[in-house]
């Protein structure tokens, strides 16, 4: 059984310094971190929270992802595609569900649908000129509505390797919007040749 939140706290707490500070993780310590241990410090441990306060979107009513469920680049009746604007990688997209789950309440059938697309849409993302890799994420504390991350990593920047790309893409400067509009449009092309759905005029 998992350790209670107090449990956990303690034991986190018996690792850190007189200021509640953990040490600097392996990570920090790796040549793709954007930042350099020295001077780096961790911030302070903070008790648990019970009860957690609600997701974005916990009343289905309230849900902005339900509001902007006809709003996008790509749809099917069930899934809708978009891109994220204003980020440093060459391009980033969110793949939601229509109607209102989270990953733990999608029926098989949604599920089964959403490893088909997952692939999919990591395969043409990977197709395009200058692009390495497709990240996919999925975090869930700050919305009730499941949205899956795509992010784009750039050829031949071996710095953005791995775990660290969200940091750096927040770190870089916004990318030119015209051209993650023309490969977020690109991809939603293929997307519709390989799977179906439908692709609006802009992105």
């Amino acid at each position: 059984m998992a350790m209670t939140p107090d449990e956990f706290y303690d034991h986190a707490r018996a690792a850190a310094d007189g200021e509640l500070r953990l040490p600097l993780a392996r990570m920090t310590g790796w040549d793709i971190s954007p930042f350099e241990p020295e001077g780096l410090r961790v911030s302070p441990l903070r008790p648990p929270v019970l009860p957690e306060p609600p997701r974005h979107g916990e009343d289905p009513a309230d849900c902005g992802m339900c509001r902007a469920r006809d709003e996008g680049l790509w749809f099917t009746d069930h899934w809708r595609l978009d891109r994220v604007a204003g980020v440093g990688v060459p391009l980033a997209l969110m793949l939601y569900p229509r109607d209102h789950y989270d990953l733990a309440e999608l029926p098989d059938e949604l599920a089964a649908e959403l490893g088909v697309l997952t692939t999919r849409i990591v395969r043409h993302v990977q197709a395009l000129p200058h692009v390495s890799r497709a990240h996919v994420y999925r975090l869930g504390d700050g919305a009730a509505h499941l949205h899956l991350w795509f992010f784009a990593r750039p050829a031949g920047q071996l710095q953005l390797f791995g775990s660290w790309l969200p940091v750096w893409d927040d770190l870089l400067p916004e990318y030119p919007a015209d051209a993650a509009r023309a490969d977020a449009e690109t991809v939603a092309d293929a997307l519709t040749a390989s799977y179906g759905g439908r692709r609006t005029a802009t992105a």
